[in-house]
């Protein structure tokens, strides 16, 4: 494994995040302060990936700790967000964020539980960490390298890189905090590397003392949650869920719960969707499109128990327990739609997260149509309003009915120009006047009528 210095570590880093760091090391140089960067970051440069996130620790003592530390690099442009119960702070600029943690060590009330934070040495915040490739320290401040100048590896974190294997620090880490099985079945897969033979034993124990059982869905849902964020950083969200189901996590979480086959094929073309989206979308949330896909072969009260498990509410969840339904009605409008106009039709009424689910598990020929739909009809605008149309006598239901018709002859290429739609316009209008005669007429008393045929 080849050295590294603080110096390589900030020429690979962007532009804003290495200056932020650099302030950050500058700070620490004049208060004497040790710094180190940390666990994901060091094993991600390492491995000549690209370094995202970026978490340091400082040891404090006389010099300060940090909050003291971000409060004095902070800047009018730099929100400074400090969680106290875990000793840590988020620095964050327009182009950059960073965390900023003092040293610490963790313990554990029960399996499960959130840990106690207290304060600690270096080589207590390493230990206390998920898995060796991540209980990794980059020296990076002056006091800091002249204690340590290499890379601090205090249990084979460097020997586990080269092996490519993901190894717990200790028999009970499971234990402690059940969700790192979910992480490391984000970690494998995306690394290429494998749980360890003595890890795997750690987490069947683990399972066989009902210890996933006391995490509070909200922690699991998190978890869930990075496995399709990850899929930007290169995750098959498939192959994470298929280790979870493999390494019976699933059932753990819920009974019955596991991956089914039929929905691999669409999880993985989600990943890649999510890796490189066909179209700009702001208010899109990957994990509900993938949970949405995930859950769909399952029975529906099953899917009930699992999003009630990860504490799924609200409009989430409401989008993911109906959508294999509302999935098969949208596939077979699809199918029968003729024309662009059917097609926007069909699918004008979905949000971003149905949207992409619906991508996912559609056949190749209606996913060319959902694409084209996103990416260029469905900004398209009719070139009449709806004001238009009440200035010509429509009004109520009628006006919704006569735009809808519109809008698909314009996406359909029927109508052109805006003397087109108004001509459409009068015709709808002359149609409603028809028909709302007819209908005065019908109310008519019947002697009334007698006396008009007279």
């Amino acid at each position: 494994m080849r050295k590294v210095s603080a110096a390589q570590l900030l020429r690979a880093l962007p532009g804003p995040t290495a200056a932020l760091v650099e302030a950050v090391i500058a700070e620490a140089d004049a208060r004497r302060l040790a710094l180190y960067l940390v666990g994901g970051p060091v094993r991600d440069f390492l491995l000549g990936r690209g370094v995202g996130d970026v978490d340091l620790i400082v040891e404090g003592r006389s010099g300060g700790d940090a909050l003291e530390v971000a409060r004095a690099v902070a800047s009018p442009q730099m929100r400074v967000t400090a969680h106290d119960r875990f000793g840590t702070v988020a620095l964050k600029t327009p182009d950059a964020s960073i965390d900023l943690a003092t040293v610490r060590r963790e313990t554990y009330a029960y399996d499960g539980a959130l840990p106690t934070v207290a304060e600690g040495t270096l080589e207590d915040d390493l230990r206390r960490r998920d898995f060796t490739v991540n209980a990794l320290a980059l020296p990076l401040s002056q006091v800091a390298r002249s204690r340590q100048p290499g890379i601090v590896d205090l249990e084979d974190g460097m020997a586990d890189l080269e092996r490519r294997c993901l190894r717990v620090l200790h028999s009970r880490s499971f234990h402690d905090d059940p969700t790192r099985a979910l992480r490391a079945a984000r970690l494998a897969p995306r690394l290429g590397f494998a749980l360890t033979r003595g890890s795997r034993t750690a987490l069947r124990d683990a399972l066989r003392d009902g210890a996933f059982g006391r995490v509070s869905g909200d922690r699991l849902r998190r978890e869930i949650v990075k496995a399709f964020e990850d899929a930007r950083l290169g995750l098959d969200p498939a192959r994470a869920l298929r280790l979870l189901d493999d390494w019976h996590v699933l059932g753990a979480l819920e009974p019955g719960l596991a991956l089914a086959p039929e929905s691999t094929p669409a999880l993985r073309r989600l990943g890649r969707v999510i890796a490189a989206p066909p179209w700009p979308s702001r208010r899109w949330n990957p994990w509900v499109s993938g949970a949405a896909v995930w859950l769909a072969p399952q029975a529906p009260e099953l899917r009930r128990r699992a999003l009630r498990r990860l504490a799924v509410r609200g409009a989430a969840l409401r989008r993911i327990g109906d959508f294999p339904k509302a999935r098969d009605g949208w596939l077979r409008a699809l199918a029968e739609a003729r024309g662009r106009g059917a097609i926007d039709a069909a699918l004008s009424g979905l949000d971003e997260d149905q949207l992409h689910a619906l991508l996912a598990c559609a056949p190749a020929p209606t996913r060319r149509r959902i694409v084209r739909y996103a990416c260029e009809d469905r900004a398209r605008r009719a070139p009449v309003s709806g004001g238009d149309l009440v200035a010509m006598g429509l009004s109520g239901p009628a006006v919704g009915r006569a735009l809808a018709r519109i809008r698909a002859a314009f996406l359909d290429g029927n109508v052109g120009t805006r003397d087109d739609a108004l001509a459409l316009s009068r015709e709808f209008a002359g149609r409603g006047s028809t028909r709302a005669g007819s209908a005065k007429r019908r109310k008519r008393p019947a002697k009334a009528r007698d006396a008009a045929g007279r």
